[in-house]
């Protein structure tokens, strides 16, 4: 069974599928881009998919996201918590290019 729930538009050339599916006899919530270019027409690996023994939780978490915190308001501010570390994390040293003998 493949019944598609809806599309959002990513891009000129891509949009979001999202579609009920069975794969490997087990049926899930696909959520996928599908790519439509001169190269290339079909989905891509770019996506997720919900089985449906996991739905009812996935739809709980969606359900409890108030259309309030999803406006295009700052989520939070760049600045630091308070506790946290005010230096840079701590970085491997940059790989030195052994030198080669002169011949």
């Amino acid at each position: 069974m493949d019944k598609e729930i809806g599309k959002i538009t990513k891009n000129d050339t891509t949009e979001i599928v999202v579609r009920i599916d069975d794969f490997g006899d087990r049926r899930g919530l696909t959520i996928r881009e599908f790519v439509t270019s001169d190269r290339y027409t079909g989905f891509t690996k770019s996506g997720v998919r919900i089985l449906a023994a996991d739905f009812k939780r996935f739809k709980d978490m969606i359900n409890s996201i108030s259309e309030k915190e999803m406006d295009e308001a700052p989520i939070a501010s760049s600045k630091p918590s308070e506790g946290a570390s005010k230096s840079a994390p701590a970085r491997k040293p940059a790989r030195q290019q052994e030198e080669l003998p002169d011949y």
